[in-house]
């Protein structure tokens, strides 16, 4: 007996009045936005973790170090996508948003979690939006899938982490080309998807995916209009052939995938097998049946998402060796449930009664496949973020089934609505708790670690962050564990080496991290150091040489360099120094204290004056440093040249800079008593040569003053001075007004207490006790002298 066909699906699935279904339209979007925003709004509090640090605050393209051109050169982690070390990961879009958050708020975490938040509520509106339109769910159901969405817990990593905003930026793309081709009628829409899919791959790679998704869908919509022309189908689309979008969507498919790939620049992406073991294995049946499971756990975390983990390397999946495994029947289950939502989509392709089914499934497998090491090799062997657009499918599916059971056993709504209910709910608690787990690099750490003891990476990490707070002992158990589920764990053998340097081992680690990576640039430059500090010049050089080699761009090996390279040899490494950073001020202060050690003050006075620019230009605390030390630098170079005022200068500039708010008079004040300060340590130099031992007495005696006879001008002036006074040339006058100066030495010894000559502190009648019987006619000018330059001094 022959089925009669359903009526087509209509666009349409509510008969209220427009104004009606666009009010209640935006009450669901509303809705499930506010859910979305509040499910994560614990997150607002937590910290840069995990890869938040190297992708954005050390990201020179994010923290503006670098120009805005280079965001469009540089990969996510800001190498150079020519760089044989890059990881070829070209997010300019995600960058550009980092960037922006920097330039509005800074490095304040709360911001950035607040717009990873904000975007994950337009993801559910869209996943919404997508559900009624595109999938045919009920405005209901389609608001639940939303629901599920919103609060799962899979998705903490993606919102949560600020890294993970590549993500779900890609996914707000990806559902907005989606949607234009889909559910629209636009006379462009479809070079307008095509715009917002390659946006989508700007923010991540995965995004590009959606066209794929888009040709397929338009084929299987248009499939009964193929064999049986529909006049509805036939205004719909009007004059636009179906074969027309297909051949513009493809084309344009390959050109984005040709520039992709030519962004790679010749090279691949170079991964390790700490990174992805079962890539690495030499068997294809091992690595078929690990990745079928990593496929088929992958669904098993978004249907029951408990186990969670920033990071599932090194062991936290063994390999798949044997068929007897009993991972395979995940594998063999997963594998049912697939071919038969396939069988049941080609069964219905003529009716299309189970539209759902088929753009859940879609959703689930395509965004999917560039992460399931199926067609390439990725960097990780699981990661929850990567799921944040297959679960859109996951939750379709899942609502149009709980849409099925509530057609088909009216009777049981309660019971459904009670388990929907706890399904929702279970979802926000478990989002909740998992928030707070990102909150810190700690919490986050211990909670993984409680999860996949066995994760040797975990492991790793955990103890850097016990030796980044001094918990030596601590850390250095934890390297021990991870050598011990890893034992070629290079970087662990160069960390643990760093922590062992009192007890001998360090050498034996260092090495044991050479063996097992050749290339290992931390483990040659800290060998290096260790041969420095046992006096092994040469093998340090040789180490600080391979490590050059390898990373021309290495700053601390240069440095390194610079303490066992011969003084006059330096200059070429000062010179790749400022080179390599031109705005590190460090670099420019120790090419000036080169120049001050060879006397060289102009020079090093210049490089002095960079490095306090670019020390007052910075705002971090090492600038705050540069300022005082570079400032102390340029006075001392300026002191030793005898430009005591330039220095007054300077120090009062930097006083008032410096204060800001501070009074003027206080600045003021500040600066007198520096050249107070400055004026008495002149003088007080004057008195500290050693004395000649000539004369025992106490007394100062006429006959030890050196008497000048000066003629100026036809009168004759005579001065009475000690021998740090004496003069080294004669005075040469103008021949019209003067005369030859008349010179007559006398040696006077400084060994004397002023108290004894009380003649010169204005007791001029007195005389000395060891000459009683001699008067000393004294000269009129040699008491106010004498007693002026005795009472400054003294």
């Amino acid at each position: 007996m022959r089925r009669r066909p359903l009526p087509p699906v209509k666009e349409e699935v509510n008969t209220k009045s427009w104004r009606s279904v666009c009010e209640s339209e935006w009450a669901i979007y509303a809705l499930v936005s506010s859910v979305g925003a509040l499910t994560y709004a614990n997150s607002f509090d937590g910290e840069f973790v995990h890869d938040d640090i190297p992708a954005i605050v050390s990201n020179s393209d994010v923290n503006g170090g670098n120009p805005i051109a280079r965001v469009f050169k540089n990969d996510f982690w800001g190498t150079p996508m020519s760089d044989l070390n890059s990881h070829k990961s070209y997010r300019p879009l995600t960058t550009l948003s980092f960037r922006l958050n920097h330039a509005l708020c800074g490095f304040s975490p709360w911001w950035w979690h607040a717009c990873n938040v904000a975007l994950h509520a337009a993801c559910c509106a869209l996943v919404a939006r997508t559900g009624a339109v595109v999938a045919r769910l009920q405005r209901p159901f389609a608001a639940l899938a939303a629901l599920l969405f919103a609060v799962h817990p899979v998705h903490t990593e993606a919102v949560a982490g600020v890294v993970g905003r590549a993500d779900v930026l890609a996914c707000v793309f990806f559902l907005s080309s989606l949607l234009l081709y889909h559910g629209s009628s636009g006379r462009h829409r479809v070079w307008s998807s095509v715009v917002l899919a390659a946006l989508s791959m700007l923010a991540k790679e995965t995004g590009l995916t959606v066209l794929l998704f888009n040709v397929t869908f338009d084929l299987y919509r248009c499939w009964s209009p193929i064999s049986k022309p529909s006049l509805a189908v036939k205004w719909r689309w009007k004059s636009d052939s179906h074969w027309g979008r297909v051949v513009r969507v493809l084309t344009a498919l390959s050109l984005l995938i040709a520039a992709r790939l030519a962004l790679l620049q010749g090279s691949l992406p170079a991964f390790s097998p700490q990174d992805n073991p079962p890539a690495f294995h030499p068997s294809f049946i091992v690595r078929l049946m690990t990745f079928c499971y990593l496929a088929a756990f992958n669904w098993w975390l978004l249907l029951c998402p408990w186990t969670l983990s920033h990071d599932w390397q090194m062991g936290s999946v063994p390999l798949i060796t044997s068929g007897w495994d009993p991972r395979n029947l995940l594998t063999c289950a997963a594998i049912i449930a697939l071919v038969a939502l396939s069988y049941r989509c080609l069964m219905d392709l003529e009716l299309q009664r189970h539209t759902p089914v088929l753009v859940g499934l879609m959703l689930l497998v395509i965004p999917y496949l560039p992460a399931s090491n199926l067609l390439v090799t990725v960097g990780f062997v699981v990661a929850e973020r990567v799921l944040y657009i297959p679960s859109v499918g996951s939750v379709i599916i899942t609502a149009y089934g709980i849409q099925l059971l509530w057609r088909h056993y009216g009777g049981s709504k309660g019971l459904l609505v009670l388990v929907v209910g706890a399904l929702v709910g279970a979802g926000v608690a478990r989002t909740h708790l998992r928030n707070r787990e990102w909150r810190t690099r700690e919490t986050l750490l211990r909670a993984d670690l409680s999860v996949l003891p066995h994760n040797a990476k975990l492991h790793y990490n955990f103890a850097n962050f016990l030796k980044d707070i001094e918990q030596q002992e601590s850390a250095v158990r934890h390297y021990k564990e991870a050598l011990k589920l890893w034992p070629s764990y290079a970087s662990a053998h160069n960390n643990l080496g760093t922590l062992v340097m009192e007890s001998g081992r360090a050498e034996h680690h260092f090495l044991q991290a050479l063996k097992y990576n050749r290339e290992h640039i931390n483990a040659h430059y800290n060998l290096a150091k260790l041969y420095r500090k046992k006096n092994r010049i040469t093998d340090s050089l040789k180490m600080l040489e391979r490590c050059i080699s390898l990373e021309p761009r290495f700053v601390q090996a240069y440095l390194e360099l610079l303490l066992i390279t011969n003084e006059n040899e330096k200059r070429p490494i000062l010179d790749k120094l400022v080179e390599l950073e031109p705005n590190n001020w460090e670099h420019f202060l120790l090419y000036g204290n080169w120049f001050r050690d060879r006397d060289l003050l102009p020079l090093s006075s210049e490089y002095y004056t960079i490095a306090m620019r670019l020390s007052f230009a910075g705002e971090t605390q090492n600038s705050e440093r540069g300022k005082i030390l570079s400032l102390r630098a340029a006075c001392l170079a300026l002191r030793r040249a005898g430009q005591r005022a330039r220095v007054l200068q300077m120090l009062t500039r930097w006083q008032a800079g410096r204060g800001g708010a501070q009074p003027a008079a206080a600045r003021r004040l500040a600066a007198r008593a520096w050249r107070l300060r400055t004026e008495l340590a002149g003088r007080a130099a004057l008195y500290a040569r050693p004395a000649p031992p000539a004369v025992t007495s106490t007394c100062l005696h006429h006959s030890q003053l050196e008497v000048s006879t000066e003629v100026y001008n036809g009168h004759s002036r005579t001065f009475y001075t000690t021998p740090d006074r004496e003069l080294d040339e004669i005075v040469k006058i103008d021949k019209n007004n003067c005369q030859k100066n008349v010179k007559k030495s006398v040696s006077l010894s400084t060994q004397y207490k002023p108290t004894h000559n009380k003649s010169e502190i204005g007791h001029k009648r007195k005389s000395c006790p060891l000459h009683k019987k001699k008067k000393m006619k004294e000269h009129n000018t040699f008491s106010p002298f004498v007693s002026d330059h005795l009472i400054k001094t003294y």
